[in-house]
């Protein structure tokens, strides 16, 4: 049970967090009701009122503006289509720095827009191109003409999510601004990170409450853009419950039967000291100490077993993962302390409730019948 939650949890937290890490936990942009998860932002002129509203909320950590623009991107012989993400100075680098396998981060221009990029490796494979290698981007303007533009791939990165991986570049946020003709001030939305997940909903709540919030804006958390994700976690989640169910059962099981098992091997032995005149709650103490006794060795076992296999999981990640089904190619472990201590207290507990088994089979046994008993 002490596995099966740290490896839940540890999945949860991990995919959770390549989720959050690549787009925030909140987006605040223009509203578009029925706008997909890789469509262009309508632009929105930066609010400096409703960003330090946004940046005084003790549950958030980062704050910072974004846009995104459609793209083609072509090698020697091959092409591919994605959505170029633009950030600028403000991003906080640390975010992205677990993805980045290859190079390093976009080097921005005071006077001018980078002409670097960020690709993924699939992007790489797809195109045959490495770090250091230039490429073409072509845009779609709103004129409907093209503009090509060449850019050196100073890093590469790998999220593990197919929906990232295979539709994400990222770039400089004035080269968009550029292409789209919007004014410095124009932005695409902003990207906001929490310190607490949990809080997305409450925070995005209070955003939106704001009294300055621009009734044309709106939020949204990572979890209504790309609910597919959370509701195959969720699903993870059910099946974990169910899986400590079934093994509660079974355990429960296995350890009635050992104990009417040791009950029967001493049938004679009862029938002795009941015959000598030892009372029914004597001879129950004797079965309920001994049951007590394997009950907590075999709590503190089973304890110091799971933490040993999870503590050698952090240190070596002797359990691999395919990463294009389960998004991360190690299997993460989170031990939450209470958990730990809720298995063993109810698993005591439960244990407490079957010993009264053994005992009521005590009180029926008769001296007579337990001496001939064979």
């Amino acid at each position: 049970m002490i596995v099966t939650l740290s490896f839940v949890n540890g999945f949860k937290e991990k995919v959770s967090e390549k989720v959050f890490s690549f787009w925030g936990h909140i987006r605040v942009s223009y509203r578009q009701p029925v706008k997909s998860s890789i469509a262009e932002e309508i632009a929105i002129t930066k609010n400096d009122t409703v960003f330090n509203n946004i940046k005084k909320l003790p549950q958030v950590q980062t704050v910072h503006a974004f846009a995104t623009k459609n793209a083609i991107l072509k090698s020697t012989d091959e092409l591919e289509g994605l959505m170029l993400k633009g950030l600028d100075t403000t991003y906080q680098v640390a975010h992205f720095k677990e993805f980045l396998k290859e190079g390093r981060w976009l080097r921005f221009n005071d006077s001018t827009y980078s002409r670097e990029i960020i690709i993924s490796e699939y992007t790489a494979q797809q195109l045959k191109l490495k770090l250091n290698d230039k490429v073409l981007i072509y845009f779609f303007k709103s004129d409907q003409t093209i503009r090509p533009d060449k850019l050196t791939i100073v890093g590469i990165y790998k999220t593990g999510i197919e929906d990232y991986d295979k539709n994400f570049a990222i770039g400089d946020m004035k080269l968009i601004q550029r292409l789209n003709g919007w004014k410095e001030a124009e932005i695409g939305g902003y990207e906001i990170f929490l310190k607490d997940y949990q809080q997305m909903d409450a925070v995005s709540n209070a955003i939106y409450n704001e009294k300055d919030f621009p009734e044309l804006w709106e939020t949204r958390t990572i979890k209504e853009i790309y609910p597919n994700i959370f509701d195959w976690l969720g699903v993870i989640d059910n099946n974990g419950r169910i899986l400590l169910i079934i093994m509660t059962i079974i355990a429960g099981i296995n350890f009635i039967s050992c104990l009417i098992i040791l009950v029967l091997e001493r049938v004679r032995m009862i029938g002795i000291l009941k015959a000598v005149g030892a009372s029914n709650w004597t001879i129950q103490r004797i079965f309920l100490y001994q049951s007590g006794l394997i009950t907590i060795v075999g709590i503190v076992a089973g304890t110091l077993l799971a933490l040993g296999i999870l503590f050698l999981q952090m240190k070596t990640g002797f359990v691999r993962l395919k990463e294009a089904e389960y998004y991360i190619s190690t299997a993460h472990v989170k031990i939450i302390w209470w958990q730990v201590a809720a298995v063993g207290g109810g698993t005591l507990l439960i244990s407490l409730l079957v010993l009264l088994i053994p005992s009521f089979i005590v009180r029926r046994i008769q001296p007579i019948r337990a001496l001939h008993f064979r």
